[in-house]
């Protein structure tokens, strides 16, 4: 069983200069499409679940998805994280359930829709990193709020995220605020605020650097070069698909996604997780909608099914060449969570230091 922790694989990525797509499970057909993906380019594998996913899938069926596909792919090293827990015990459940890695939100209060400080963050976060790192499990932590740099409201992407509006000085993570987080909490990763948002609607326009400030990531990563950065709301949101759903009978108006060169632009400077939810949901959503328009017949779950999960395959694997980690899966030795458990105790990665 390969599973490994988000420390460990981001430690190689940034070892090796690559980008991780974390890519976010929904259902059966998504993990496979994922797992077929990094099969094919011999990548590892980030998957992801936000706190409704597991609802809605169940967590005791969710392990044993998640186990079973580390079986069915013994070759390749696994994380499994949770994305945007809003407390301790959530994270603790996660971390019961088998997953190596986990992310404590603190940038939003418990209810996951009102703004914290500095103070709960930090408090916050560091008691999950206490706990997890006791059993080998990574932390990624979040500083700013994530949302939109043209109308100052956030995206509620599964129940989580901010409501009204708020200026940049939230929306934009302060690299000065960024540093003393990542020491006072000692968090393996930083998820980092630089307009991005969930969902399709991002941005109305191809994004610039007033709407999509890239220039924070590169202050931030001059500051802490040897912090894992975390890009969250990173689809692309591609055209082509866009213009699929709309064909079949779907609406989305124009809109417009973080463009890859630019999540290549973060990739060197320190970005090693990339975010990835809306672009398969849209690749899952008009391959339904096609197969559906053009047989109305059928009821066969399995065929309206199948096309999607062909199409989200391609696009993981395309995500994993441009972001650089297709080749790596065989150049990990994947280590335990034991051992992970046992250098955080010994401070091989204390960065409360320094």
């Amino acid at each position: 069983m390969a599973l490994i922790s988000l420390r460990q694989l981001l430690d190689h990525a940034g070892e090796h200069g690559y980008g991780m797509p974390a890519f976010n499970i929904t259902n059966l057909e998504t993990l496979q499409a994922v797992m077929a993906a990094a099969d094919k380019t011999n990548s590892p594998v980030l998957l992801q679940a936000s706190r409704s996913a597991r609802k809605y899938i169940d967590d005791t069926i969710l392990k044993h998805l998640f186990m079973g596909a580390i079986e069915r792919y013994p070759h390749l090293p696994v994380c499994l994280h949770l994305d945007h827990g809003n407390d301790l015990s959530t994270c603790s459940s996660a971390m019961d359930f088998g997953f190596s890695s986990v992310m404590m939100d603190g940038s939003l209060m418990a209810d996951a829709k009102t703004p914290s400080d500095f103070d709960y963050n930090a408090e916050v976060t560091s008691n999950v990193v206490e706990l997890a790192h006791s059993r080998g499990i990574s932390v990624e932590g979040e500083s700013g709020v994530l949302g939109s740099l043209e109308t100052g409201e956030g995206e509620k992407e599964d129940g989580h995220g901010f409501e009204g509006k708020l200026g940049k000085d939230m929306l934009l993570t302060d690299p000065e605020e960024a540093e003393r987080f990542v020491r006072a909490t000692g968090i393996d990763a930083l998820a980092v605020a630089v307009g991005t948002s969930h969902g399709a609607y991002k941005f109305s326009r191809r994004p610039s650097g007033d709407i999509l400030a890239m220039s924070v990531i590169e202050k931030i990563h001059e500051r802490l070069p040897n912090t894992h950065l975390v890009m969250h709301g990173a689809s692309s949101v591609p055209e082509e698909l866009q213009q699929l759903i709309n064909a079949h009978g779907g609406f989305i108006p124009e809109t417009f996604g973080v463009p890859l060169e630019e999540v290549e632009r973060g990739i060197k400077s320190g970005v090693r997780k990339i975010n990835i939810d809306t672009d398969i949901r849209m690749a899952m959503t008009g391959s339904i909608r096609k197969f559906l328009d053009e047989n109305r017949s059928s009821f066969d779950v399995r065929a309206i099914l199948g096309p999607g999960r062909e199409r989200a395959t391609n696009l993981c694997a395309k995500r994993n060449e441009i972001f650089g980690c297709a080749g790596m899966a065989d150049k990990i030795k994947p280590v335990s969570l034991q051992t992970m458990a046992d250098r955080y105790a010994g401070g091989l990665y204390d960065t409360t230091k320094g």
